[in-house]
């Protein structure tokens, strides 16, 4: 081709490369945004992550502030929980100091006069004084609270009062008695720092003792036994006499530890008890709560072999029974001090087979249920009661 076919060829490629150009700077503008929104996109970035790491610092150190100040109250905490527990075992001691027991001494004459009524009165008929004519039929339910203190012991609440206090008497030889304020703490904790203590004048002997009425009913063992009536709210004791039983031996066969059972029900105070002169059978014996003299003696048909337990409602004496290898307790007699009830008409009750013997068994009239301690577990059975004459 020739030059001058060239120069006619530039008028027509002018536009086309115009048009080129104009391309390419659009390109490089928007190349150029791009480059500018990246740019700021990075700024942007690295202001936030500034801001990010300052924050991170700022809650690490409101962390470490918090911690410092959990710390201080911790230890502030402990330092509280300590002075309470000094306080509470000062609390303990001013509970415990009593008064200077009243010297009780034992009255030959009287002993004997005691004695000869109470013989003089041995098995008469009884006249009631309520109208109470229930014996239980069945146990309706078991509940086992809790594992506390020894395999034998007692656990019970006033049997007369509306008070929530639940005492505890820990084995068959002692002189501290744990009073917890309500059911609920006594089964919440395990330890002994939420009870207050009573610090009796005289120990106990055996696992027969009563709170009645605001008084404690416990005995004592001093050659004879001695039952003490000791005020709960002064912690005093009140009056005292010596059992007007000759030659006593272990009431219950399979609890040696116990000779004297005092017990509750509708009818008032009782004592339930065994003796050399008739070895086999266990006696009953109806209590003045005021004077604990001995209203009345009966000589039941209940054998003391293979006896764990006993407790009296509505006047009838009910007696426990199990065997020397544990198996499921059972009322097996039953002998009603108003002859109202024949001994073969009562109903055959057993309570669920748990872990050993019962080593106590206190019946609560109000509640109709029973508080009982077998082998460190303390648990209730609530009863179904019948009237007499449907049994």
């Amino acid at each position: 081709m020739g030059p001058w076919r060239c120069l006619l060829l530039l008028p027509l490629l002018a536009p086309a490369l115009r048009a080129q150009q104009q391309l390419m700077e659009y390109v490089e503008r928007r190349l150029s945004l791009l480059e500018e929104r990246i740019s700021q996109w990075h700024d942007q970035s690295s202001r936030y992550s500034t801001e990010l790491r300052d924050f991170k610092n700022q809650v690490l150190g409101m962390l470490e502030a918090a911690e410092k100040e959990r710390e201080a109250m911790r230890s502030e905490v402990e330092s509280t929980a300590v002075r309470v527990d000094r306080l509470e075992r000062e609390v303990d001691y001013l509970e415990t100091q009593n008064p200077a027991p009243p010297c009780v001494e034992v009255d030959e004459t009287l002993m004997e006069k005691q004695v000869a009524t109470a013989k003089q009165r041995k098995n008469e008929k009884y006249t009631k004084l309520t109208d109470c004519s229930d014996t239980i039929a069945s146990v309706r339910a078991m509940k086992i609270l809790k594992r506390f203190g020894s395999t034998s012991g007692l656990w019970t609440k006033d049997a007369a009062g509306n008070s929530e206090k639940i005492y505890v008497f820990d084995g068959t030889a002692n002189d501290t008695v744990y009073v917890f304020p309500r059911m609920r703490e006594f089964t919440l904790f395990s330890a002994t720092r939420k009870a207050a203590r009573i610090k009796l004048p005289y120990p106990w002997v055996g696992t027969g003792h009563l709170v009645y009425d605001g008084h404690l009913y416990y005995i004592r063992q001093q050659g004879s036994f001695q039952v003490i009536k000791f005020n709960l709210a002064n912690k005093t004791v009140v009056d005292s006499s010596v059992f007007p039983a000759e030659e006593q031996i272990p009431v219950f066969g399979l609890s040696p530890f116990t000779y004297i059972e005092v017990a509750a029900d509708e009818e008032g105070l009782w004592a339930i008890y065994a003796t050399k002169e008739d070895e086999k059978n266990i006696c009953l014996a109806k209590l003045d709560p005021t004077s604990l003299d001995i209203e009345q003696m009966w000589d039941t048909p209940c054998p003391r072999e293979n006896a764990e337990g006993a407790f009296v409602v509505c006047g009838a004496l009910h007696v426990v029974y199990n065997t020397r290898l544990p198996s499921r307790s059972r009322v097996q007699c039953v002998f009603d001090v108003s002859g109202t009830l024949a001994p073969e008409d009562a109903s055959l009750v057993y309570f669920p087979k748990r872990y050993g013997s019962h080593s106590s068994m206190k019946y609560s009239p109000l509640e109709r249920q029973i508080y009982a301690w077998d082998d460190g577990y303390q648990i209730i059975y609530r009863m179904e009661m019948k009237k007499k004459l449907e049994v």
